[in-house]
């Protein structure tokens, strides 16, 4: 029998037992389905990551003072405490001004900024802006001049922040024009200069609007909102008033590096500039410093190991839907016993009909598998548009599910096809 004539012979057996093929292919369609869709959120994940970790500078480097990592013995009790334990951190265990500026000067070829931010609230417990009756959720963050060069704010009315403002830390800000939009109606040349008031932690701030940016919702952000939590900035100084941090250090920064830097060698020099220079006597604390790139591609392979484990979970019922197209087509041959003992009195070799048997099960496996393929993007595609992204489906999640749909498929049709081929032509026209 040739290849097309046995996927019409299977077309037609499912067409003749139609809820009982639905049924058998019920584990392949799930299983499918539920794989696709965690690669899709999984790869739809990946990508927003990336965007926002290249947002952020992907190139550049995070600096911070932590603990060592040492056997610490208590001056106070003489008890040893263990690995991990320090003190607690003082004003003298900070980064100050003058190591920072002694750090830009020896490596003034391979530093661009030194980003600071001063942050008073943030997008777990936002601040606000309240005009009437009606108010606006704000992130209250202070900046450097660096960090507010590397923003690139999309200005829309006013200014950014000049050297005074710094220098003096004036009470100015710079505000999003969905803040303008909500309270004052969008009229952004007539907002700069009002004194507007801030309510963050508990605490009430006066400020004067020198500035309206553009507002771009971040990549990882979820969902659409008629008020978002936006950015207000502040000078870095005066944020450092606010939380009463004034000519104290620092004790965590981002280094933007130049191009031609190579950011995992200059990590180490960095960590080595501060350690030997600055922190060899300290007992407690050292400077620590990463590469965004590295930390990005130790997000990746976290992620990766999720969906990879994600997905073999949902594998699983791929082994069930399996073993239920074997059942099915063992069902199958009996049923058809006696056709096959006709086909094999006319000539049959075993190899046409294992071959019969092993097409049908395919053919039940790739429909289940291109229903589950139908699903298993659309299931994930409404995942991801929920957590307001963009979805990503892989042509890897497509070419996967039509080489597992087959090889289900082969792999448990070939025990009923073979036993099919192996019928003695005489018993099977005797059986009843």
């Amino acid at each position: 029998m040739l290849f097309t004539e046995n996927i019409l012979v299977a077309l037609a057996g499912l067409k003749a037992n139609i809820m009982r093929s639905l049924l058998t292919m019920l584990g392949i369609i799930i299983g499918i389905a539920s794989v696709i869709a965690i690669m899709t959120v999984g790869n739809s994940i990946t990508i927003m990551v990336n965007q926002t970790m290249q947002d952020l500078g992907a190139n550049n480097l995070q600096m911070a003072v932590m603990q060592k990592s040492q056997e610490k013995e208590s001056t106070d009790t003489g008890m040893n405490y263990g690995e991990g334990y320090v003190r607690e951190m003082t004003d003298s265990d900070l980064i100050s001004q003058e190591m920072l500026d002694d750090f830009t000067t020896e490596y003034k070829d391979n530093v661009q900024y030194i980003m600071l931010q001063e942050t008073i609230t943030g997008s777990w417990e936002p601040g606000k802006v309240s005009k009437g009756n009606k108010d606006a959720k704000i992130n209250l963050l202070g900046l450097n001049a660096d960090a507010l060069k590397f923003k690139k704010l999309d200005m829309i009315a006013g200014r950014q922040f000049i050297g005074h403002d710094y220098k003096e830390a004036k009470k100015t800000c710079i505000v999003s024009d969905k803040l303008v939009d909500r309270l004052y109606k969008g009229d952004y040349d007539s907002v700069i200069g009002k004194e507007i008031e801030v309510t963050a932690n508990g605490t009430y701030y006066k400020y004067y609007v020198v500035g309206v940016y553009k507002y771009v919702q971040e990549s990882l952000s979820f969902g659409v909102s008629d008020n978002p939590t936006t950015d207000l900035y502040i000078p870095y100084d005066t944020a450092r008033i606010a939380t009463h941090k004034q000519n104290k250090g620092i004790d965590y920064c981002n280094i933007v590096t130049t191009i031609d830097t190579n950011n995992d060698e200059f990590a180490a020099q960095v960590r080595d500039f501060f350690n030997v220079k600055y922190y060899a006597r300290n007992d407690a604390y050292e400077v620590a410093c990463v590469s965004m790139a590295s930390m990005m591609d130790s997000m990746n392979s976290m992620i990766s190991m999720i969906q990879l484990a994600l997905t073999v979970i949902a594998a699983i019922s791929l082994l069930v839907g399996g073993i239920g197209v074997m059942n099915i087509m063992i069902v199958s041959i009996t049923e058809r016993t006696k056709e096959i003992g006709t086909r094999k009195a006319l000539g049959a070799t075993n190899g046409s009909i294992r071959l019969q048997f092993i097409t049908e099960s395919v053919v039940i496996c790739l429909i289940g598998g291109a229903i589950g393929m139908l699903a298993g993007v659309g299931l994930g595609t409404f995942a991801v548009k929920m957590m307001g992204y963009e979805a990503a489906v892989s042509v890897e999640s497509i070419i996967l599910a039509v080489g597992v749909s087959m090889a289900v498929g082969v792999f448990f049709g070939y025990y009923p096809a073979n036993k099919a081929a192996k019928l003695n032509p005489i018993d099977a026209l005797r059986y009843e």
